[in-house]
């Protein structure tokens, strides 16, 4: 017994340490831009379809990371939890490549400066040459594995759980600036009520329900949560997904469907028989050299993309061009030059519309 207690207690001191410093509970800090700010005159009830979209990829994306630096052990524990995300079958997929200026995703190891990501697409609005996700402890113990999964969500487009306004969380809120503030996290007030006390916008929340396990919440000590009061005595996630972690990356990104996309041809109206913060995907081969335009039609927010296939498989398509109308009293429309015979994979989300039919998509 003497021993099993021995090793339990060694095993939780390497938990909480790395490279001499404590990192239990070390927070991760989320990096926000400024929301999607909609035209004076947008309805409630359309702001509110489109923020639920907000910062999230374009389902059937592939996704691609480069690692500015780091040593192989805490790259293979990053390779391992994107393999995770993966395997619950989303409809996106990751590659690694080598360029850093070319990846979407861009991961720092900087101990100095904790661990941290940037939501969804915001990483696509930062500078080539910047990292849009840091690690500031190891990642290869069970704390660590949770922590590259919970970076990986927020750069899918998934902020912080313990922030869900259905959380019913009533936090001793000068308890909570009192532990953030001392070591090892050593906040300030301003980042503290960013990270843990604000609440998310209802509208931009996926369902109704709270998620306590969720790999995107923070463990809590004593003495910070007031109510629910079965969390007094303090709150520690499972680790790794939760079962709704996993139901929910699949609402915003289910599987695709087996077999290849639909197919466009020219001047062909197209019917987008999607609800709000549904997508469509189709295929369009280039019938003669030159350039093509492509337009969403009718009363509805819609953001288009346009990509070439990968050459080679397992690489990262090339982004052609996206256009997002939502808010706008125009429709979504891009002009590419293309050769003959050549393939392009078009993804089309509908953010808004007040009635399912009354969008089209034509390439002329």
């Amino acid at each position: 017994m003497a021993t099993a207690k021995k090793s339990a207690a060694t095993a939780a001191a390497a938990e909480s340490t790395y490279l001499g410093a404590r990192i239990s509970p070390h927070y991760c800090t989320l990096r926000v831009r400024a929301p999607e700010v909609m035209p004076p005159g947008v309805a409630d009830k359309r702001a509110r379809l489109i923020a639920t979209t907000a910062s999230k990829w374009m389902n059937g994306s592939t996704l691609s990371y480069a690692f500015m630096s780091g040593p192989t052990a805490q790259k293979d524990a990053v390779r391992s939890a994107f393999a995770e995300w993966k395997a619950l079958g989303v409809g996106l997929s990751f590659v690694e490549v080598a360029s850093v200026a070319s990846a979407q995703i861009r991961v720092a190891f900087d101990l100095t400066d904790g661990s941290w990501a940037y939501i969804g697409t915001d990483c696509l609005s930062i500078a080539a040459n910047k990292s849009t996700m840091n690690f500031g402890w190891d990642l290869t113990t069970p704390y660590g594995h949770s922590t590259a999964l919970h970076e990986i969500g927020h750069a899918l487009g998934f902020p912080h759980e313990h922030q869900n306004p259905f959380a019913g969380i009533v936090w001793n809120e000068e308890a909570v600036y009192a532990s953030l503030g001392g070591p090892p996290n050593n906040w300030s007030r301003a980042k503290t009520l960013q990270n843990i006390l604000s609440k998310i916008i209802a509208d931009t929340v996926q369902g109704s329900k709270w998620d306590p396990n969720s790999v995107m919440h923070y463990q809590f000590e004593p003495g910070l949560i007031l109510k629910p009061v079965k969390y007094k005595k303090g709150l520690t996630p499972k680790g790794g997904l939760s079962a709704r972690d996993k139901t929910w990356v699949k609402s915003f990104y289910p599987p695709l469907p087996s077999g290849a996309a639909a197919k466009i041809a020219l001047f062909q109206s197209q019917p987008l028989k999607l609800d709000s913060g549904k997508q469509a995907n189709f295929d369009f081969i280039a019938p003669t050299a030159r350039e093509y335009t492509f337009r969403t039609f009718g009363v509805a927010d819609t953001k288009l993309l346009l990509a070439r296939p990968a050459a080679v498989r397992g690489k990262a398509p090339t982004l052609l061009g996206h256009d997002d109308d939502s808010g706008h009293e125009r429709n979504a429309e891009l002009k590419v030059t293309l050769k003959k015979g050549e393939r392009v994979q078009i993804k089309v989300r509908v953010r808004y519309v007040e009635k399912t039919g009354e969008a089209a998509l034509m390439v002329w």
